[in-house]
């Protein structure tokens, strides 16, 4: 892992890079990950560098003192400008609330990027009010709630449900309820038109946590906008369906984005 400072704190990142020379691909996690979630797509580093970073008070990142909503937001993006900085990113990919941090860094900042994925994203990411309760009075309900068939995964063996509530875990209910609640502020459906750029849309065909007409009002609203689903998979398709997707991100990169 390698750290850039900014803002008084630390962001850290690693980058997958095995001498390619396609464009540099940054990925963004969702609510209550790491740079972790990004692993299956390491394997497109001959191709093109991918950076994965650990947002603010996740993984191996400092923590910052911010208010859930936009100031949290705001902090998020800071982390994404920065390290999109050290490392000349050309493209953006967020999963989730990683979806919503590059939005926001897309309509607010000026970011010399040449394109854009939004996985399991939309222009607004309400979050259940059972969740919204239950992340204060029953952590581990928030756990099997995400991992309940069609949520994160659509069909996994045990063994990957087991990596994926421990890392849930690891990130912990304060840091978790800042991200639910920070995503269900979140709202740029005003500003969409904005944000001229070559656009990809990927979701899982099972994804109930933001559903393939989250992506499809995205690619009605974004001007340059393309959608994929991919099917067998829900929320993290990224890892669910690691192969459509790294073949979709190939195909979207190779076609539309230039290093």
């Amino acid at each position: 892992m390698q750290t850039v400072a900014h803002h008084g704190r630390e962001t850290a990142y690693r980058t997958f890079d095995r001498g390619a020379d396609g464009p540099v691909v940054l990925a963004v996690h969702g609510s209550g990950g790491t740079h972790r979630v990004w692993s299956a797509q390491a394997k497109l580093a001959g191709e093109y560098p991918l950076v994965a970073l650990d947002l603010s008070g996740h993984g191996d990142s400092d923590d910052v003192a911010a208010e859930p909503g936009y100031e949290t937001l705001s902090a998020f993006v800071d982390d994404v400008v920065a390290v999109a900085g050290e490392v000349d990113a050309d493209v953006l990919l967020g999963n989730s609330l990683g979806g919503a941090v590059v939005l926001m860094a897309l309509v607010e900042r000026d970011l010399d990027v040449a394109g854009a994925v939004l996985a399991g994203s939309g222009a607004r990411l309400p979050v259940l009010d059972d969740l919204l309760r239950w992340v204060k009075t029953d952590f581990e309900r928030v756990v099997e709630f995400f991992h309940e068939p069609d949520h994160l995964f659509h069909d996994p063996d045990e063994a990957t449900l087991d990596v994926s509530k421990a890392a849930l875990r690891n990130t912990g209910r304060a840091v978790l309820e800042r991200d639910f609640r920070t995503a269900h502020a979140f709202d740029v459906r005003a500003e969409l038109s904005s944000i001229d750029l070559p656009t990809l849309a990927l979701v899982g065909e099972y994804d109930r946590l933001t559903p393939p007409h989250y992506h499809e009002e995205l690619c009605a609203e974004l001007p340059d906008c393309e959608l994929a689903i991919l099917e067998d998979a829900a929320h993290l398709a990224m890892l669910e369906a690691a192969e459509a997707f790294n073949a979709e991100l190939r195909d979207f990169l190779d076609r539309r984005v230039s290093p």
